[in-house]
C-alpha cells in the first residue's frame, strides 16, 4: 500500500521514511514514530493500517542520522543492538526529523502524531514543542515522565501496560498528576510492546482496545 520516501529536515539533512495513502481522498494525516527497531515491517504495517482507515500515514526514519535504513526484528539479540541507538538520545535531532514529516503533509490537512516505545516519548515531545500537531498519541513511552513538566500544545492520549517492566506505574501516576489534561489509559496485565503483533508481549485484547481509542481520538481532533 505504501512506498519509501525521502524527507528533508530544516537543517538540510535528508532522511528516509515510509508513506501510505488511502484509496480515496484523505482528510487528515498521521505521522507514525518508530520504536527502537526502525521503520521496520511492523511500523510500515501500522502506516498501512491507518491508510486503510482513510488517513495519510508517514513514518520518518529518525535513526538515519546514526545509521541509514536501520531495521530490526525483536529477538533478544535485536533488542541489544537496537538499544545502542538510544543510549544518549538526541531528542532535538529526532524532533527535527519528525518536523520534516509534519511539514511534508501539513498543507494537505490536519496532522496527528502517534508513536510507540521510543516513538511514544517522541510523540509527547512533539506535542509539547512542535507546531502543526493537532493531536498526539503515545504508546508506552518510557521517557515521558522526564518531560511531564512540559505541557502538550495539542490534545494528547497515552497508553501504558500495567506489567511494563520498564515503566513503573508510579511513573504513569506522576504523569497523570502533572498532566491531568492528558487522556491516560493503563491496560491490565499488558506488558511493554503490547500493541505490536510481532512481539512476544503482544496482547490482542489490550491492543484492540487501544487501537479503537486511538481511532476515536484522532476522529475527534483531526477534522
Amino acid at each position: 500500500m505504501g512506498h519509501d520516501i525521502t524527507l528533508t529536515a530544516d537543517d538540510g539533512f535528508q532522511l528516509g521514511g515510509y508513506r501510505a495513502d488511502p484509496a480515496g481522498a484523505a482528510a487528515a494525516s498521521v505521522v507514525v514514530i518508530q520504536e527502537i527497531f526502525g521503520v521496520n515491517h511492523h511500523i510500515r504495517a501500522v502506516c498501512d493500517r491507518f491508510a486503510a482507515q482513510g488517513y495519510r500515514a508517514i513514518a520518518p526514519a529518525i535513526f538515519d542520522r546514526i545509521e541509514r535504513n536501520f531495521q530490526s526484528g525483536y529477538s533478544p539479540e535485536d533488542v541489544a543492538v537496537a538499544r545502542k541507538f538510544v543510549e544518549n538520545p538526541d531528542w532535538d535531532a529526532m524532533l527535527r526529523d519528525v518536523k520534516a514529516a509534519i511539514d511534508a503533509v501539513k498543507a494537505e490537512g490536519p496532522v496527528g502524531i502517534i508513536g510507540y516505545c521510543l516513538g511514544g516519548s517522541v510523540a509527547y515531545l512533539a506535542a509539547a514543542r512542535l507546531e502543526g500537531v493537532s493531536a498526539a498519541i503515545g504508546y508506552y513511552g518510557g521517557a515521558i515522565v522526564r518531560f511531564a513538566d512540559e505541557a502538550p500544545k495539542a490534545p494528547t492520549q497515552l497508553h501504558f501496560g500495567e506489567k511494563d517492566s520498564g515503566i513503573p506505574l508510579a511513573d504513569v501516576e506522576a504523569i497523570r498528576s502533572k498532566r491531568p489534561e492528558v487522556d491516560i489509559h493503563v491496560y491490565l496485565e499488558a506488558q511493554h510492546g503490547f500493541s505490536c503483533d510481532e512481539r512476544a508481549s503482544f496482547d490482542k485484547q489490550s491492543s484492540d482496545r487501544a487501537w479503537q481509542r486511538s481511532l476515536d481520538f484522532f476522529g475527534t481532533y483531526l477534522k
